[in-house]
């Protein structure tokens, strides 16, 4: 059975205890909160004093950011360093139409405050890293996870293990999702149950492999709820159980979870007491080793591919082979002209070698360049020292030689 946390044990360890009273027209607000026996008002009160660090204002984060602007949280701190493409849209309900382009963390802030001019918000637009990432927890009483990537997944347990904050986190891919509450005074935390991270592009992204868009309303309002329990010190929050969501088949799942006395950061004999390289920690290649050392990739830019594709059709230029990588849903949605589909898995398997003529250098292309780059890594140290990489990949295309395309 997992741990029941009661409020008193939630209260102890740092959930913010009830701000002076409301006033009438908060009080009107909050009303069927303030009817349910387990808020009243001292509740909506607590909720009111309560801050709540969101990381990510996408998939995930616009449907907590939206409940818990509406339940009333005082204060909500939004990291999140990127900015509204329409391709967020579809999934993304905190952003619309007229935000694109706009700083995510601005355009949230902005239907936040549409929603409740009470609620203050907090814009940090960074990307959250080793070096703030303990200072920004510190500030808060608990963490919603909405990160889309392993490093800053692994980020965010640790510095919420180390400043002792819960840490509600969730996944989702396809139709599926994952989520749960990382506390590890009270039970595991995320390296407990998720100790290695899978290799780099073994598990494509969201942005690969896509992503219904209704599954992180689903998601990320269990993440508010969870959030809002925590704060408030009721009920039996996800800490020590992991529930798993099917949204083809509408099931939901509940796994046991169990904290690791061996873990790293959170066991008996800790040997991370300190924020370390994530990307590291994950198998990515920082910015300093990719400009440097022997593991640079060659690349060709989307112009210089242009003026190939130009010397082939009219009859001119040696003999070069172009390959994509991507899948047919992929490919669906825009390919550039003339490439011949080897697809990644080949590439890792080794298959790829007898489909690609070897008598003819050959350019790799993908989504943006990171699954082709590793498709010309295994391809040079199989001794095709003439492949190449196309640097920014279909959407550099899209964005530099053919704008009527779609994107995505």
């Amino acid at each position: 059975m997992a741990p029941v946390l009661g409020p008193a044990a939630l209260i102890d360890a740092g959930v913010p205890t009830a701000s002076p009273s409301l006033t009438p027209a908060e009080t009107s607000r909050y009303a069927r909160h303030i009817l349910i026996p387990e808020v009243g008002l001292e509740g909506q009160r607590r909720l009111r004093s309560a801050r709540v660090l969101v990381v990510g204002a996408g998939g995930l984060g616009s449907p907590a950011l939206l409940y818990l602007a509406a339940a009333g949280v005082g204060t909500l701190g939004i990291v999140d360093d990127d900015v509204v493409d329409v391709t967020n849209l579809q999934r993304q309900v905190v952003h619309g139409v007229d935000d694109v382009g706009a700083a995510k963390t601005s355009s949230a802030a902005r239907t936040v405050a549409a929603i409740n001019p009470g609620v203050e918000v907090v814009e940090h637009r960074l990307r959250i890293d080793s070096d703030n990432a303990l200072d920004l927890v510190s500030g808060y009483d608990l963490v919603v996870d909405g990160t889309d990537n392993f490093p800053t997944r692994y980020l965010l347990n640790d510095a919420c293990v180390l400043t002792g904050k819960p840490h509600v986190w969730a996944s989702i891919y396809r139709f599926d999702g994952q989520v749960s509450v990382w506390w590890a005074q009270h039970g595991p935390c995320y390296r407990c149950v998720f100790p290695e991270p899978p290799a780099p592009g073994l598990v494509p992204s969201c942005a690969e492999g896509g992503v219904l868009g209704v599954l992180p309303a689903a998601m990320g309002s269990v993440q508010s709820t969870e959030a809002i329990k925590l704060l408030l010190g009721i009920g039996e929050p996800l800490v020590g159980r992991l529930l798993v969501h099917d949204a083809l088949r509408q099931t939901w799942d509940t796994l046991t979870v169990r904290k690791d006395p061996g873990c790293p950061v959170c066991g008996e004999h800790p040997t991370i007491t300190e924020l370390v390289d994530y990307r590291d920690f994950c198998g990515m290649p920082s910015a300093t080793d990719a400009g440097s050392g022997t593991d640079v990739v060659p690349t060709v830019s989307v112009r210089e591919l242009r003026d190939l594709l130009r010397a082939r059709e009219a009859g001119d230029g040696e003999p070069w082979t172009l390959v994509d990588v991507r899948g047919p849903e992929e490919r669906s949605i825009v390919s550039i002209p003339g490439a011949d589909v080897v697809l990644m898995d080949e590439f890792r398997s080794g298959a790829a070698l007898s489909k690609i003529p070897a008598d003819r250098p050959v350019i790799v292309h993908c989504k943006s360049g990171a699954r082709s780059a590793e498709a010309v890594r295994l391809l040079r140290a199989s001794g095709r020292t003439d492949a190449r990489n196309l640097e920014g990949g279909v959407l550099a295309w899209v964005a530099e030689v053919d704008p009527s395309l779609p994107t995505y």
